[in-house]
């Protein structure tokens, strides 16, 4: 397991749109479910090792999740009401800013199309979450990331077992240490509704395709960036193994 990772930044857009006609794109997968129809078709065959629908898949959704998670956590870092609660907001922001970073590497060197929104689900966890302050906001924070933590952990696990591509393994190391760090700090807050938990992380959200799969970058806008600070001693870049 790797070190767990701390730091904070500020969202913006730049560099340029690394989408081409030859990117591979993305199905309706997503949200905190995958439902692609066929996760073991080999796609493409990289240098770094064949690549497969789910593990496409899989680096859509990691920056899916960090693009509705990093505003949540600018919100947590400044409006949380304990100490506890800001700190899960720095540990959203710096370790999704950095783990973005990764993925929007790989993502280059493997030719997948990348989001610059989450999901529609993902938009209405972080509109709710946007809307609401004091202890309601705290608790709430907590059980949401708490469950799409927990479900995305599994994936990762899914994932990282079955891959033969170096960058996609590398990625889910990433996202595995950044996904513990997530789950740690929210339940050190003691807000966490374990009963919520374990209703929505073993239930099947009844939402159609649509809403659990991010919309495609505009062509020609830059695209969007998780930064972390100058200061910030996380390295951006995943490791191929």
């Amino acid at each position: 397991m790797l070190v767990s990772q701390k730091a904070a930044g500020t969202l913006f857009l730049g560099g340029a749109i690394s989408i081409t006609l030859g990117s591979l794109l993305y199905p309706s997968m997503l949200g905190v479910q995958k439902v692609s129809s066929a996760p073991a078709r080999i796609i493409a065959k990289p240098a770094t090792g064949p690549l497969t629908e789910a593990d496409r898949d899989f680096v859509v959704k990691v920056r899916s999740a960090g693009l509705w998670e990093y505003p949540v956590g600018e919100k947590a870092s400044r409006k949380g009401t304990t100490a506890a609660v800001r700190s899960v907001g720095a540990h959203l922001v710096g370790g999704d800013a950095a783990l973005d970073a990764a993925c929007r590497t790989a993502a280059g060197q493997l030719g997948i199309a990348l989001p610059d929104q989450p999901s529609p689900q993902q938009q209405g966890f972080a509109a709710r979450l946007k809307a609401e302050s004091g202890k309601r906001f705290d608790t709430d924070l907590a059980t949401t990331v708490r469950v799409t933590n927990g479900q995305f952990l599994t994936t990762i696990a899914g994932v990282r077992t079955t891959t033969r591509n170096s960058l996609v393994r590398a990625l889910a190391d990433r996202a595995n240490d950044t996904v513990l760090d997530h789950i740690t700090a929210v339940e050190k807050t003691g807000l966490v509704d374990f009963g919520q938990v374990l209703v929505q992380q073993t239930a099947s959200p009844d939402l159609a395709a649509q809403d659990l799969t991010p919309p495609p970058a505009t062509p020609g806008l830059p695209q969007v960036v998780l930064t972390p600070p100058a200061n910030s001693t996380v390295s951006p870049s995943p490791t191929v193994g």
